[in-house]
């Protein structure tokens, strides 16, 4: 590689990396704005509000790779249909969790995550995980724990939907990658996008309520900001690999505190704080093993998991 080549990729993968830090932001005042709206109106009218934004982008980016009939030919049908769905769980648990649990708190138990995939990925992927990464799994869910500590963050319903959520998200990620042996991203995206407008649709128009041009306002803005957000997020990952840019996604829970302090005036305690610091360090470790692993899988194929 000449040094000019390495100089251009090593440029592409410092923008890529601004950028998800860019989009990780957007998100997290995204989510701030949705906690100030789920006060007042039903979480479910909220998302169905949200999901039109993403569903014109996901749609219109579809038809711009391949026919929208020909994208819906899915090999695995019922398997894009479940991820649907479990994906529009995962949003309406996580709305339901934001009208009670703190930002940085509700960020911290969420990004257990990761390490929920790894545990996942084991019936549903077949994939095997040795003691290292179980070890690392353990400690994360440790993290978890001190968070919800006797004396720390109380216990109650919104809670137990923030856990729901970070779990129906870790099966929609093992299912995404179970799919991508079969059918195109533009498929996923598409049963993404049909199935999750679908469903926002059918349940939120119970729960609609008259909102006034203010909060109309807010919620164009959440619409607006999805499309640009995924728009970015998809041009960062086409300048750098995926396992380059997915730890910086953990942005998203010191950027979670600050905007609770500053937005809601919520200081996360130091203890919480600590839990997920352990959470995080966790999930890097199991991201660079699996990460490690699959580079030794490509050198030696017949090499066990780790």
């Amino acid at each position: 590689m000449s040094d000019a080549t390495a100089h251009s990729r090593t440029d592409n993968v410092s923008l890529a990396i601004v950028l998800t830090l860019i989009t990780i932001g957007v998100f997290g005042v995204q989510d701030a704005i949705s906690k100030v709206l789920v006060q007042t109106y039903s979480p479910f009218q909220i998302t169905m509000m949200r999901y039109w934004g993403f569903a014109v982008f996901a749609l219109i980016l579809v038809a711009r790779q391949a026919p929208l009939r020909s994208a819906f030919a899915s090999r695995v049908p019922w398997w894009q249909i479940l991820r649907g769905i479990l994906l529009m769980a995962d949003i309406w648990f996580f709305g339901l969790a934001l009208r009670t649990v703190p930002l940085g708190e509700l960020q911290a138990i969420t990004v257990v995550y990761p390490l929920l995939v790894t545990l996942f990925a084991i019936p549903i992927l077949g994939e095997k995980v040795g003691v290292f990464r179980f070890v690392a799994v353990g400690v994360g869910f440790v993290g978890a724990l001190v968070i919800v500590r006797p004396g720390g963050l109380p216990i109650d319903w919104g809670v137990g939907f923030a856990l729901l959520s970070a779990t129906l998200y870790a099966v929609y990620i093992v299912i995404t990658r179970k799919v991508s042996q079969f059918d195109s991203a533009a498929t996923s995206l598409l049963y993404t996008a049909v199935i999750g407008l679908a469903l926002s649709a059918a349940v939120g128009v119970f729960f609609w309520q008259p909102m006034g041009w203010g909060d109309v306002a807010l919620v164009a803005v959440i619409a607006g900001t999805t499309c640009a957000g995924h728009g970015v997020m998809i041009y960062a990952l086409s300048m750098a690999p995926a396992s380059v840019v997915q730890p910086f996604n953990y942005f998203s829970l010191p950027w979670a505190i600050v905007l609770s302090a500053v937005v809601f005036g919520h200081l996360i305690d130091p203890i919480s704080l600590g839990g997920a610091a352990i959470i995080v360090a966790a999930g890097l470790v199991v991201m660079a093993r699996e990460r490690h692993k699959r580079v030794r899988i490509v050198a030696d194929p017949t090499m066990p998991g780790q």
